[in-house]
């Protein structure tokens, strides 16, 4: 679990993306539930130190993603751009296909066994 949230290196399919974006929406919403923070309210301490703690692990997922999707993991600045980037990262990180087989980032997550441990 520590190399998933926080390595860049390889790829992971969508199923993962999605449940890591979730648990990481379910804290934001707690967190911000617990700081009694509203629309247009300053964020409270709580808020800050979750989001903080996510700025790593999702910078990884959306890596592997975009390493899944054969991309370097650079498309991540796309997020720069004001809602259409982070739009675009979440429509082709969540739910663009992976390259068949293993690619340049590494084999396929899907694949049930690596290729370098197949018995020939």
């Amino acid at each position: 679990m520590v190399k998933l949230l926080f390595s860049f290196e390889g790829r992971i399919n969508r199923e993962p993306y999605w449940y890591l974006v979730l648990a990481m929406l379910v804290g934001y919403i707690t967190a911000f539930s617990i700081d009694g923070n509203g629309l247009g309210e300053e964020m409270g301490p709580i808020s800050m130190l979750v989001i903080l703690a996510f700025i790593w692990p999702s910078l990884a997922i959306q890596v592997k993603r975009w390493h899944d999707i054969d991309k370097s993991g650079w498309w991540v600045l796309i997020n720069f751009i004001p809602i259409v980037g982070s739009i675009w990262s979440l429509v082709e990180n969540g739910f663009t296909p992976g390259t068949d087989g293993p690619n340049r980032y590494g084999d396929n997550p899907m694949d049930e066994e690596p290729r370098d441990k197949q018995t020939p």
